[in-house]
């Protein structure tokens, strides 16, 4: 009797650990530890909170506008430091473009900009220019509407002026291409830090 009770007893150790081992194989916790690791921030995905450092000034993720035209996708960020504003250009071609801009109000732009402009006594020419579709998240400012036309320009030394109509409203930002090694990551919170719209 003894003998029986021993069996099963072990059978059911047995078992156990069994069942223990199949566990642990169906969740192995490098993956436990995979999923609670924070996602690695590159220009390409940067969220809300998130910190970009430009010449040792942090500016914050509040907001990001996705431009789709012809299955071709670029993205604009909208950085901010106290009541400072930039905007991060993100666009992938052959190779990645980086623009760092800044709005202005000093130019009157017609509907439809000439070619060649003339801005703060330097010279620019219409290097592209479209019609996009539109998707954003957080602060985007009057940049609200479904689609945009978008003319680009550059100048010499790599500077670069930007004039977009938002459904009649022309916003123009200008401002220097950039190198990745320009700018630093941070993770952030996940959420605006300065709330705005």
């Amino acid at each position: 009797m003894f003998g029986i009770t021993l069996l099963i007893i072990i059978a059911l150790i047995a078992v156990g650990v069994y069942l223990f081992l199949r566990q642990r194989q169906e969740s192995p916790s490098s993956d436990r530890e995979e999923n609670n690791a924070p996602e690695h921030r590159t220009i390409f995905n940067l969220q809300l909170g998130d910190i970009v450092e430009h010449y040792g000034r942090d500016w914050i993720v509040e907001g990001k506008l996705i431009y789709e035209e012809d299955g071709f996708t670029w993205i604009e960020y909208l950085l901010q430091d106290q009541q400072e504003i930039r905007w991060l250009s993100v666009e992938e071609d052959d190779h990645v473009e980086l623009s760092w801009l800044q709005s202005t109000r000093s130019l009157d732009i017609p509907r439809n900009p000439p070619n060649p402009m003339t801005f703060e006594g330097e010279t620019y020419h219409c290097v592209d220019s479209g019609v996009a579709n539109m998707k954003r998240e957080g602060a985007t400012l009057n940049r609200q509407a479904e689609q945009c036309r978008y003319f680009d320009y550059e100048g010499d030394d790599g500077k670069v002026l930007s004039v977009e109509d938002w459904n009649g409203e022309i916003e123009v930002a200008y401002g220097q291409t950039i190198s990745s090694g320009d700018i630093s990551i941070f993770l952030g919170e996940g959420e605006s830090v300065y709330g705005q719209n």
